[in-house]
């Protein structure tokens, strides 16, 4: 199923699917005139090609205090230490994303803290203290304007 293709009625299906992916498939059925069988079979094939990947729930970060989000972009002393410094920010539960990089830096964080002391803790004592970090330079987002997925 690596190279499925997928037409309108797919397109349809995951753009209703990306904005309530719980809608039933007898719902999407009748909304786009086919039968909840075909819904199911078409789903069932977006992921086994692995367009879709499962579903998530989504968090709302500031009601759980949550209040600071930002960017970390980091060097390494050597590009060597990638693997290890990745495991070492996995285990750090403020880091929510990670990217390997080209330009300025190594790797690129997304962090969320719950205050600006909490941001500076984070810093100090978890991300500036692993030995293969060199340097960091730290953004802080003021607001999130655009958050989507990809449209189909």
């Amino acid at each position: 199923m690596e190279n499925y293709q997928i037409d309108n009625l797919d397109k349809q299906i995951l753009h209703a699917l990306m904005a309530d992916a719980r809608t039933p498939y007898a719902e999407l059925a009748k909304r786009f005139s086919v039968s909840a069988g075909t819904i199911h079979v078409r789903i069932e094939k977006m992921k086994l090609a692995g367009i879709i990947e499962g579903t998530q729930l989504t968090i709302n970060s500031k009601r759980l205090g949550y209040d600071v989000c930002c960017f970390i972009g980091i060097n390494l002393t050597n590009a060597r230490e990638y693997p290890q410094t990745l495991v070492q920010l996995k285990e750090l539960e403020e880091v929510v994303e990670a990217y390997y990089t080209t330009g300025n830096y190594s790797i690129f964080i997304k962090v969320m803290a719950r205050s600006i002391d909490h941001l500076q803790d984070v810093l100090i004592n978890k991300i500036q203290a692993i030995d293969a970090i060199q340097s960091t330079e730290t953004l802080i987002s003021l607001q999130n304007p655009i958050s989507r997925a990809v449209m189909p």
